[in-house]
């Protein structure tokens, strides 16, 4: 993301995800109440005019009282290399970490693959977080700062891979590794698996001597069960797809393909269970 810049129209709220609300109730917990609140009359007011995220760091712009905007920045200690190898290994150790990650979602207890690491995703303290701003106000957040807070709040529910980012890995390299670890491990559990007995070859029956029968359940269909449930990842294929490359910018097509995607899946599970609203 370089030199990202918006508007925040009439939106209110700077978070919608559990993600991006860990962010702010954590900088709340800083005892930075009071301070945050300051930026929040900012940052929906458009006084943020850029943002770029890097890795460890965040450079914004924010426009004060003077004619030239102020500039901001914010450190976070990024992992070191094989603090990130020991997490990835863990998140590619459970299925449910690895398949969210692969579509573009944040697990809701992924912090337990970092804890178990002895690590943390979310800065722990104030003193995890180095701030500077070229305003004259010496309280630290000052209100430029606290605006792009809560702007980084908004971004990390749009993307929450920016949180890895700032913790020092990107997103690609991430699924990558992930996709490698997970890749491993299946070749492992297939070449660890027992010969199984030979079956024995069927010959294909002639459609013409069973038409009487081609509608009947056949035998062993009795063990044969199905479930059908709306699926745990909404939009998953189109997450692991990403835009599609006739129409790489078209947001109201993306929302209209999820949109058609959810009531397929609804309709799915009534057609199969005869459900009815």
């Amino acid at each position: 993301m370089k030199g990202k810049a918006f508007k925040m129209g009439r939106k209110k709220e700077f978070s919608n995800t559990w993600w991006a609300d860990k962010w702010i109730n954590l900088l709340e917990s800083f005892g930075w109440a009071s301070r945050l609140q300051r930026g929040r009359t900012y940052a929906r007011n458009d006084r943020v005019q850029s943002i770029d995220i890097k890795l460890g760091v965040v450079k914004a712009k924010v426009k004060g009282t003077r004619v030239r905007p102020y500039d901001i920045t914010i450190r976070i200690q990024p992992l070191s290399k094989q603090e990130w190898n020991k997490v990835i290994d863990i998140m590619a150790s459970q299925a449910i970490f690895a398949a969210r990650l692969l579509v573009g979602e944040m697990p809701l207890d992924i912090e337990e693959a970092f804890l178990a690491c002895k690590v943390s995703l979310f800065p722990e303290s104030s003193r995890d977080i180095e701030t500077d701003c070229s305003c004259p106000d010496w309280a630290n957040p000052c209100k430029h700062i606290a605006a792009v807070h809560y702007i980084l709040a908004q971004e990390f529910d749009e993307d929450p891979f920016l949180i890895f980012r700032l913790r020092g890995m990107e997103r690609d390299d991430i699924i990558q590794a992930l996709r490698e670890r997970r890749s491993i491990a299946k070749e492992d559990e297939e070449t660890s698996q027992v010969d199984l007995p030979k079956v024995e070859e069927q010959t294909d029956i002639p459609l013409s001597t069973s038409i009487d029968s081609f509608w009947k359940a056949q035998k062993g269909l009795e063990s044969f069960t199905l479930d059908i449930s709306k699926p745990e990842v909404t939009g998953a294929i189109l997450k692991r797809l990403g835009p599609p490359p006739f129409a790489p910018e078209d947001e109201e097509l993306l929302a209209r393909l999820k949109e058609a995607y959810s009531i397929i899946s609804k309709k799915a599970v009534e057609t199969a269970y005869g459900l009815t609203d």
